[in-house]
């Protein structure tokens, strides 16, 4: 095992086009049940700021930022989904900029009796919530890169115990919400086969294969990440997501430039993915699963 890696020599190559880079996730759009209910729990719980409110949607991002990371979107007739009951999303992961904020949340969710899963992944620490709607969310703090563990290209991922008590120390009144810097880090999906998984995200997209011998998944990213992307057969028998169910209805990868996106969607194209419009107007392919991934420009 080692520490230190040269970010050009990790990972697994797809087969043809490779993302920039710079590739990164943008926001995540959710179909909900109540749209009151869960921008309550974004805002007052996750931290996030509402930036804007439309017709049965409302956009939010980080406090004092005018990024737009989450949409939520209430939909007549979805309801709440189980545990592992639906493919689709796993978990949208917000990504704190320092193991401060992360304690500093750690501590607001205990003032709020909210209760949550925590695991350390050796590259970050993180804890895991459910929202009102059965939907996973992730909130992390990476670790630096030069504390991460390599087994030959293979970025090594565990899940083990959060050890609370080394959290740095932080006033009671600490967390202000999400702060600036705050991003969606990755995307989690439930999928039913990781081979059919790797044909369209990795041979289409263009993404990286980063940690392959994690049991039941794949880790994806560009740049060398640990993943923006990450893939399991977790929930692989269970039914791919309705328009009953609350659900992901696209996330974003954020590209450099159009040059970039035209590259990404001839890929997907050359491997038989038909090219669609997502809901924000974007250029979108969707996976086997009903997955949808919009390509957009950087900011």
């Amino acid at each position: 095992m080692s520490t230190a890696q040269n970010m050009s020599e990790i990972g697994i190559r797809p087969p043809h086009y490779r993302l920039s880079a710079s590739a990164h996730v943008g926001r995540v759009r959710l179909a909900v049940s109540e749209l009151e209910r869960s921008v309550a729990f974004y805002r007052d719980v996750i931290g996030l700021a509402v930036l804007r409110e439309e017709d049965r949607m409302v956009q939010l991002g980080a406090q004092g930022g005018g990024r737009v990371l989450l949409e939520l979107q209430e939909m007549p007739g979805v309801s709440a989904i189980g545990r592992r009951t639906r493919l689709g999303l796993y978990h949208t992961a917000f990504l704190l900029p320092s193991r401060e904020a992360l304690s500093s949340f750690i501590r607001h969710l205990a003032k709020l009796g909210v209760p949550f899963g925590a695991g350390d992944h050796i590259y970050s620490e993180a804890l895991y919530l459910t929202d009102p709607d059965g939907l996973q969310v992730e909130v992390y703090a990476d670790r630096a890169r030069d504390q991460w563990i390599f087994e030959g290209r293979e970025i090594v991922s565990a899940t083990g115990p959060v050890h609370f008590e080394t959290m740095p120390v932080v006033a009671e009144d600490s967390w202000q919400g999400a702060p600036a810097g705050t991003t969606v880090g990755h995307v989690h999906l439930y999928i039913g086969d990781l081979k059919a998984a790797e044909k369209f995200y990795v041979a289409g997209l263009g993404l990286d294969v980063v940690t392959w011998r994690y049991p039941g998944a794949l880790f994806t990213s560009a740049g060398g990440y640990h993943h923006h992307v990450g893939l399991n057969v977790w929930a692989a028998g269970s039914p791919v997501a309705t328009e009953q169910d609350a659900r992901l209805l696209f996330w974003e990868m954020v590209l450099p430039d159009a040059d970039e996106i035209d590259r990404a969607a001839a890929s997907l194209a050359l491997g038989d993915f038909d090219e669609i419009k997502a809901e924000n107007g974007a250029r979108a392919f969707r996976d086997s699963w009903g997955i949808v991934v919009a390509l957009v420009l950087e900011a």
